[in-house]
Order: C-alpha cells, then structure tokens, then sequence
C-alpha cells in the first residue's frame, strides 16, 4: 500500500491525507489531494510518481 503522507504547512509537519483524490496538475503531473487527518481545515498536497499514481488509482 502507498504511504500517503504530505507536509501541512499549517501545522509545520508531516501528516496523514484523508480523503484522498489522485488528481492531474496543469502541468500534467499526478498528485494526491486531500485534507490533513489531524486538523480537517487543512488542506495538503503531494505529488506522487507514475507508478505511485497508478497504484493510487487502483485502491479508489
């Protein structure tokens, strides 16, 4: 399973993402969205390789 972890530049660490949607920036690279699990009005990104993105979409 992909570790699905990206840093919360407001809570200044790293946490886990709930909820998250694979989607493609404008630039045409993969990233997982979602929101932070420790504080719901957070909001975090993280951009994932190919391979991860593919193993993403294949859990959701």
């Amino acid at each position: 399973m992909v570790d699905l972890t990206a840093y919360s530049v407001k809570l200044k660490k790293m946490v886990a993402i709930k909820d998250p949607e694979l989607v493609t920036l404008k630039n045409g690279r993969k990233a997982v969205r979602g929101v932070a699990a420790e504080d719901p009005s957070s909001k975090v990104i993280r951009i994932v390789s190919d391979k991860q993105a593919e193993e993403i979409g294949t859990l959701g």
